[in-house]
């Protein structure tokens, strides 16, 4: 489905309309600041992940022995 600009528009006035222009840009702050802790939390990631990797083969090799 692809979207034209009168359904844009629309979808816009609805936003507005329910919201109001006041708390829009409040909303967007609170958007903005989840998707840079989302991508922080993702270069954070593997480096935790392989590192817990190489913990639990140490773990597992001083238990063999």
């Amino acid at each position: 489905m692809r979207w034209g600009f009168w359904e844009i528009i629309l979808i816009v006035a609805l936003v507005v309309i329910l919201f109001g222009s006041a708390k829009i840009p409040s909303m967007m702050k609170n958007i903005a600041d989840g998707v840079k802790v989302f991508k922080k939390e993702m270069k954070e990631k593997p480096a935790k992940s392989t590192t817990a990797k190489k913990n639990t083969k140490k773990r597992v090799a001083k238990g063999a022995k």
